[in-house]
């Protein structure tokens, strides 16, 4: 391969997107995978860059591998594989098919990506996989297969950076945790929320640097520290209670 290539995998977050445009800018050709790929043509046109769509079947592991496969095929190989993948969702009655969903997109079509893009990195001798985890899975929370599912996510990445390290191979893993970026747009603080183009600039950096792990954006580092250092109890306490919760505690509190 004479011109750098990167495979973006669910290619249409906004921080995919912004990934997307910061490696064409840098004249990288794209192959980008979502599940709605007409949302994609229009600014996958606007790219300075070659680029490709194509459907990503994420409940089915089969076709994915079939389709990563067929990419590596017309590319010719790859630099860069980028995974940013997941599925969330909260509710207080724990119904087994939104945990079943999670578990679905967020373990299992997650695993058949990485392990095909690992897979596919060792037969050409090189390569970079990327994947884009959350902070969430550090610790469980509410939301039990979500947390649960980030955890495996950061784990089998280690085992897959092992791995390449036994094979004496120039593969690298990178596990790029995202802050709780959902929740600090849901209370609009300024401080935690960066914006997407941010947020894609420092992945780049820390992908560029070889990171194994980096939390994106640096700012979120300090929270990762404390959720580790945190009492369970103190942690269940401040976890599960919502910012009105404890508003709504301190105004009885006043009130009494």
């Amino acid at each position: 391969m004479s011109q750098a290539t990167a495979i973006i995998v669910g290619a249409s977050s906004l921080v995919s997107r912004e990934i997307a445009k910061q490696l064409a800018e840098q004249g990288v050709e794209l192959a980008l995978l979502a599940q709605d790929t007409e949302s994609l043509k229009e600014f996958s046109q606007s790219l300075p860059t070659q680029v490709s769509l194509h459907e990503l079947a994420i409940e089915r592991p089969k076709d994915i591998i079939a389709t990563l496969e067929s990419i590596w095929q017309q590319l010719g190989g790859a630099h860069l594989v980028i995974v940013n993948t997941g599925l969330n969702g909260y509710d207080a009655s724990l119904p087994w098919q939104l945990e079943q969903d999670i578990i679905t997109v967020n373990v299992q079509g997650y695993s058949a990506i990485c392990n095909t893009a690992f897979r596919l990195f060792v037969d050409q001798g090189y390569g970079q996989l990327a994947a884009i985890n959350s902070i969430a899975g550090l610790r469980g929370g509410p939301s039990v297969a979500y947390h649960a599912s980030k955890a495996y996510a950061s784990s089998y990445l280690e085992g897959l950076s092992m791995h390449a390290q036994r094979l004496k191979l120039p593969i690298t893993i990178s596990d790029l945790q995202l802050g709780l970026l959902d929740k600090a747009a849901m209370q609009q603080s300024r401080l935690w929320l960066s914006p997407p183009h941010e947020v894609a600039r420092q992945a780049l950096k820390a992908m560029q640097k070889g990171k194994r792990r980096a939390y994106i954006t640096k700012r979120w580092r300090l929270v990762a520290w404390l959720t580790k250092l945190l009492p369970e109890f103190i942690y269940n306490t401040r976890h599960w209670r919502t910012k009105e919760e404890r508003k709504a505690a301190r105004a009885a509190k006043k009130a009494q």
